[in-house]
């Protein structure tokens, strides 16, 4: 991905903008995910110490070229054995005394080490504005997402065409991971789900050894890294005759599926959004059959905020991508998801996921 320089300022930018409205004078990122949004580095090993004025990236020898290569904003400091000496020399060198932390990444034990050790006095939570600074996505991420997404795309096409009596789900799945592979991905966002036949009532029935069979409806769920941000796409298929009462729920599935993706404008609630697609489900009697959220961000992972859900608070603003996701799941008879990953836009959402969404019989 184009991690330029001036993507990297306007990020660093917006950062300090929110320590400046909390009155916190430097925060440390040792998250990968947003150690990589703010500075361009995609190894596997740093620290960010980010101040008002200053911004250091703070690794080891492995990664000193690298990051000097990647985080050309940063002041790439080598640190050998201790990092919190490494922390504390930049934060007695600039007198830090607020500091924040991302209190959602933090192991306890990791905590009271920086409370005990760094000398900063005040360590203040500062987890939750790192999120809300990828919320929203700038045009960079959204042409690499979009590539990840098309490369979703043609997997389904690719594999598609390969399901048949016999084969198993393990395999479906296989296939799925090598042809994204074979187009530019690094590998899979998340393990491939692919439930035939009663194991598609399991909302993440990760691939098993169970052969598919003549009359199983077949639900594939998966998506690929691609540049580091993630796609997540959703079809159920059926191998020969459909089951009447599957066929039922594909349609009550799909119409809640089309028509949240439609409302999930700017201004909406993500509850709301949420809410459109568990009325529908719900007034054609399987409310209960639909306990998971409607959808959720993706970006750098696969599962990020907003969250669409009965309890999302988040008001939707354009460049948000978030995925639309129902599904209705019946044990002993099997289940139907859908889903699209869509872009927030004013009131008409673009929706990236291509593949057919009409009843596919293979």
């Amino acid at each position: 991905m184009d991690n330029s320089s001036s993507v990297i300022e306007t990020r660093l930018k917006r950062l300090r903008e929110k320590l400046k409205l909390k009155d916190i004078e430097a925060v440390l990122i040792n998250k990968r995910e947003n150690y990589f949004y703010l500075s361009g580095f995609t190894g596997t090993s740093a620290y960010l110490l980010i101040s008002m004025e200053e911004a250091y990236l703070i690794t080891d020898f492995r990664y000193v070229e690298q990051a000097n290569e990647q985080a050309q904003k940063y002041k790439v400091v080598e640190y050998k054995g201790n990092i919190i000496e490494a922390l504390n020399e930049i934060i007695n060198k600039h007198s830090i005394k607020r500091l924040g932390f991302e209190e959602n990444y933090l192991t306890y034990q990791i905590f009271n080490e920086y409370k005990n050790s760094l000398m900063a006095s005040d360590l203040l939570p500062f987890g939750k504005e790192i999120d809300e600074l990828r919320f929203v996505k700038d045009q960079v991420e959204l042409n690499v997402i979009k590539k990840a997404v098309k490369i979703a795309d043609e997997a389904f096409s690719h594999v598609a065409k390969l399901i048949k009596p016999g084969i198993r789900e393990i395999e479906v799945a296989a296939e799925i991971e090598y042809y994204m592979k074979k187009l530019g991905a690094s590998g899979p966002s998340f393990d491939t789900i692919v439930a035939s036949g009663k194991r598609a009532a399991l909302p993440h029935g990760v691939a098993s050894e169970k052969p598919i069979e003549m009359g199983d409806i077949i639900t594939l769920d998966y998506g690929c890294v691609y540049n580091n941000y993630c796609s997540d796409m959703t079809r159920t298929v059926f191998l020969g005759e459909p089951n009447k009462d599957l066929v039922k729920i594909y349609e009550i599935v799909l119409k809640a599926q089309l028509e949240a993706s439609a409302s999930a404008f700017r201004g909406m609630k993500a509850k709301d959004i949420d809410k459109i697609a568990r009325s529908i489900i719900a007034e054609n009697g399987y409310g209960p059959n639909f306990g998971h959220s409607l959808g959720h961000g993706v970006g750098i992972e696969i599962h990020e905020e907003p969250r669409l859900s009965v309890k999302g608070e988040v008001v939707m603003e354009n460049g948000m991508i978030v995925t639309i996701e129902p599904g209705i799941y019946v044990e002993g008879l099997g289940g139907v998801r859908i889903e699209d990953i869509i872009v927030i836009n004013d009131l008409k959402p673009e929706v990236l996921t291509s593949s057919s969404k009409e009843i596919i019989i293979l």
